[in-house]
């Protein structure tokens, strides 16, 4: 257990800290924050500077061939299963310095720390980066962890395209970080994955630490509503069939559906196309994607229910067309029991103070949990402002996500006395 190895064992805030800096300066934003997106040269330096920090601190490295990168420290026991920490690398366009970046890099830390203190468990440690976990670029989010769980296949991953139309598997393959193990192939015996709130709970709440317990189920609705062009100056208002306008009143509904489930669910669309987008042309075409999510299947079935419902009624109304089409989603996660009491047993032997906590957002640990026991831990990131450059975090709120990390692995991977 871990408190076989010290109760107060705490990792070294200030070498974290740096290491999350270092890694900043690859791929800068344009307002101090980051652009790393997946597959590209940022993203290569960044995994470069990883594996030689992991081979520093005496890992070895293997990647799969989606690009999913897996530093060992070996354990006592050859023939235990590996406990798994990380999360991601790569950025949105406009991406702060600590989403994904802090599980990485913490799991890193405690790989040190163990170093430091000659510290040896039983079962191996594995550090995981996980290939484009945004999405920004090749959708959806979450891609190879997804892969690696038997969500997608391999194929259709690497046949995911940018906006310029480049291959997910022809750019990994240019920037020389396709491996050669079978994607999934690993075993695990768990996985925990440290990232920020990405909202503002934890900071509102004054607590330390989130222990999650479970993940938010995630609904994509492409919606396409079609109406006809005509002159926003000469067209009377009664003979207009307006498909911005039938948006507007489409999204009023899924504020109002959304709502209607508060605490927990969410909706809202933030991906909108308006055509032809002209000045004076009324839209004849609006496209956009309907986000619900709830840690309840059945509440995102209704949602889902209501939307297709309230859109037929509005389309009807106005004499527009109405088409729906489900582009993404997975169902919510319950996070597991053992390990979600490994975290909460870890922030109260430490001192951190701690709430349960529903991530209202998608991570690997979401797919990863299919295949594995999994948990996760989460820290509170100033005003919850994440996917921005202004993402910001203190240096005690890392430490403590890095020191409840530290004792949750340690108690699951049996330290050897």
């Amino acid at each position: 257990m871990a408190t076989t190895a010290g109760q107060n064992m705490r990792i070294d805030p200030d070498r974290l800290w740096d290491s999350l800096m270092e890694m900043a300066k690859i791929g800068p934003g344009v307002a101090g924050g980051n652009n790393r997106q997946a597959l590209t040269d940022a993203d290569a330096e960044g995994r470069a500077l990883f594996q030689s920090w992991c081979e520093a601190a005496g890992m070895t490295m293997g990647v799969d061939r989606i690009g999913n990168m897996f530093a060992t420290r070996a354990g006592a026991d050859p023939d235990a299963l590996p406990v798994y920490v990380g999360s991601h690398l790569d950025t949105q366009p406009t991406g702060g310095k600590y989403d994904g970046v802090l599980g990485v890099l913490g799991g890193l830390e405690l790989i040190r720390t163990l170093n430091d203190l000659n510290i040896k468990t039983k079962h191996p440690i594995v550090l995981s980066n996980w290939t484009n976990e945004e999405g920004t670029r090749f959708a959806p989010a979450m891609l190879a962890s997804g892969v690696f769980a038997g969500i997608h296949t391999q194929q259709w991953a690497e046949d995911r395209t940018d906006a310029e139309g480049k291959r997910f598997g022809d750019e990994l393959d240019r920037i020389g970080w396709r491996g050669d193990e079978e994607v999934g192939a690993r075993k695990m015996h768990a996985m925990f994955e440290l990232h920020i709130e990405q909202g503002p709970i934890l900071e509102a709440k004054e607590k330390d630490i989130g222990v999650v317990t479970h993940g938010q189920g995630l609904s994509w609705t492409q919606v396409t509503v079609t109406g006809r062009e005509a002159h926003t100056g000469s067209t009377p208002m009664p003979m207009r069939r307006n498909a911005g306008l039938g948006m507007a009143r489409i999204l009023e509904e899924v504020d109002a559906i959304a709502l209607s489930h508060a605490p927990h669910a969410v909706g809202a669309a933030g991906h909108i196309d308006i055509y032809p987008n002209s000045r004076n042309v009324i839209p004849s075409k609006a496209v956009f994607t309907v986000d619900f999510r709830s840690p309840d299947i059945k509440v995102i079935e209704e949602m889902e229910a209501r939307l297709h419902a309230a859109a037929t009624r509005i389309a009807d109304e106005m004499g527009l067309e109405v088409a729906f089409e489900k582009v993404g989603g997975f169902d919510p996660v319950t996070f597991d029991e053992s390990c979600v009491t490994a975290v909460r047993g870890a922030a109260e032997r430490l001192g951190y103070s701690h709430m349960d906590i529903i991530s209202g957002a998608g991570h690997d640990a979401c797919w990863i949990a299919a295949v594995a026991p999994t948990a996760m831990i989460m820290c509170p990131c100033v005003d919850g402002l994440s996917h921005n450059e202004a993402e910001d975090i203190t240096k005690d709120w890392a430490r403590a996500g890095a020191d409840v990390l530290l004792h949750a692995v340690l108690e699951t991977a049996e330290v050897v006395a």
